[in-house]
C-alpha cells in the first residue's frame, strides 16, 4: 500500500544533513537560489523576481503537502537550521505507486557529496516508508552533473524527448530517468 500522509512530517537525517520541514523563513533562500541565472539554467522556469513569488512558492508546496500530494523538504547542515537547498518527492501518481524526484543545492554547497547524501536518504524514503515502486527524474540533458548523480544512485535512462518543453521562446529537449525498487539497494 503506498503511504502519502506526510503528518507528522517525516524528518530524515544523514550524517551531515538534516531534511527538514519548510517554513515561510525559507523563502528568502529559495529567492536567492530560484532568481540565480547560473542556478536556473536547466530548470526551464522564469526567474524569480521578489520575496512574494517565493512566499508563494513557498505556500503552494505547504498546500500540496497538507493534500499530501507531494512533499518538499529542506536541506540543512546538522551545525545550523539554515537552509542550503531542497529535494522533493512531487507528481505522485499514486494508482502507479510512482513519484517524481527533484532537488537544489546552492552554488556554495556544491560538490561536496551533500546532495548524494539527500538523494539517497529520499529514496530510501520513498521506497521503504512511502511504498513507492519507482522513483523518476526529469532531467535537462545539457544538466550532466545531475545525470551523473542519478546514475550513481542506480537510475537509468528510459526516455529522451526532443523539443517536448516549451520555454523562454524556444523548445527544450528532456531525458527521464528512473528507478525501480527491485533495482535498489539501500545505503541505510
Amino acid at each position: 500500500m503506498l503511504v502519502t500522509n506526510f503528518t507528522p512530517f517525516p524528518t530524515l537525517k544523514t550524517n551531515r544533513l538534516l531534511l527538514r520541514d519548510i517554513e515561510l523563513a525559507d523563502a528568502e533562500h529559495v529567492l536567492s537560489v530560484r532568481s540565480d541565472p547560473q542556478m536556473m539554467q536547466y530548470i526551464g522556469r522564469p526567474l524569480m523576481t521578489g520575496r512574494d513569488e517565493a512566499n508563494a512558492w513557498v505556500e503552494v508546496i505547504k498546500s500540496n503537502q497538507a493534500a499530501n500530494e507531494s512533499i518538499n523538504w529542506m536541506i540543512t547542515e546538522h551545525a545550523d537550521n539554515e537552509a542550503i537547498g531542497n529535494i522533493c518527492l512531487w507528481r505522485i501518481e499514486k494508482h502507479n505507486y510512482r513519484a517524481e524526484i527533484g532537488y537544489m543545492l546552492a552554488a556554495s554547497h556544491q560538490g561536496k557529496g551533500l546532495m548524494q547524501e539527500a538523494i539517497a536518504a529520499v529514496i530510501a524514503y520513498g521506497f521503504n516508508d512511502m511504498g513507492l515502486h519507482s522513483i523518476e527524474a526529469n532531467v535537462d540533458p545539457d544538466n550532466q552533473a545531475s545525470i551523473k548523480l542519478l546514475e550513481r544512485n542506480g537510475f537509468v535512462r528510459e526516455a529522451y524527448y526532443r523539443e517536448n518543453h516549451y520555454f523562454d521562446g524556444k523548445f527544450l529537449d528532456s531525458a527521464v530517468y528512473s528507478l525501480v525498487v527491485t533495482n535498489y539497494t539501500s545505503p541505510y
